[in-house]
């Protein structure tokens, strides 16, 4: 049996779990995924799995991209509430205007599957994700590790207040506060969770605190931005460097010690327990509130794995 058919078989069997007769899904013939940016890789490859998955059930995907915009977004779940979707699949494109796309949906009797990112106030039916903060403890603890349990450490954060950056510096600030001789010296948020950002916020954190030895970037593309400020830093000392998501574009250069270790990300098992969840919700089922994925410590030693077969 290969990785991936245990990941999938592991996804069916949470779905089963919640209904172990099933749900048909011959009521639902039309889907509205709204995503924040499919420049991303991670979201990008959320939607390859809804469309996949659902056009294996014969199920019709419209998918709008908001490009990072909330207002956008709010404007084209709008739309996709006058083209007659039976569920709506939505990761938000930011904190600050979250809860209005569900609102709607929810106003339009029309059930809603968050993913990613889920709003306090106004939570959809059910919420899909990674288990952000065990996978970032996971990470965070591994780097302190090969740091030898001590050093000044920076934090590239995520989007402020977005679901998985709220979740990833709690997990990584557990594993910082097993350990005496870790210090966080500096940190900062980024807007676009990007490489751009990750090159930028990195040279100057490491300009202030040329003494740092550990950095925990809070996606792989800040990672790989951060590597590059690394890179041309002229630092003597070795800086051990954690990113999060399991990026296709960053896991070969994982591979290549380019960086030393992510959380890899079920993204195609996400996508497909979205598309069952609105199916089920959709049949008048109730889920559980939150519907977490464990994702996978990947270093330059089980990268290739990864690699090979994306879960």
């Amino acid at each position: 049996m290969t990785f991936k058919t245990v990941l999938l078989a592991a996804v069916a069997l949470a779905t089963t779990a919640l209904n172990p007769l099933g749900a048909s899904a011959a009521e639902v013939k039309k889907i509205g995924l709204a995503v924040s940016n499919l420049q991303a890789d991670y979201f990008n490859q959320i939607k390859i799995g809804v469309e996949a998955y659902a056009k294996e059930k014969g199920i019709k995907v419209i998918t709008v991209d908001a490009k990072n915009d909330g207002a956008t977004q709010v404007s084209q779940v709008q739309d996709l509430l006058t083209q007659g979707i039976d569920a709506f699949i939505y990761i938000p494109a930011g904190a600050a205007a979250a809860a209005v796309p569900t609102r709607l949906a929810k106003q339009a009797g029309i059930p809603v599957v968050n993913v990613d990112r889920n709003a306090a106030d106004a939570p959809g039916d059910t919420f899909i994700a990674t288990d952000n903060a065990t996978s970032a403890y996971e990470v965070c603890k591994h780097i302190i590790g090969l740091a030898g349990g001590k050093g000044n450490m920076l934090m590239i954060h995520g989007q402020k207040g977005t679901t998985p950056e709220v979740e990833r510096t709690k997990g990584c600030m557990k594993a910082v506060g097993e350990n005496a001789g870790v210090k966080v010296v500096a940190e900062q948020w980024s807007e676009q969770w990007s490489q751009a950002e990750g090159l930028n916020i990195g040279q100057n954190l490491l300009q202030a605190h040329p003494d740092v030895t550990l950095i925990f970037s809070q996606s792989d593309g800040l990672a790989l931005g951060a590597a590059q400020a690394v890179k041309v830093s002229g630092l003597s000392q070795r800086v051990y460097i954690g990113g999060f998501d399991g990026d296709t574009t960053a896991l070969p250069i994982l591979a290549q010690r380019g960086f030393d270790a992510t959380a890899t990300q079920q993204v195609r098992g996400i996508g497909r327990l979205a598309v069952d969840s609105a199916i089920k919700l959709a049949a008048g089922e109730k889920l559980p509130a939150e519907q977490l994925l464990p994702g996978f410590l990947t270093t330059p030693d089980n990268a290739a794995k990864f690699v090979a077969e994306h879960p």
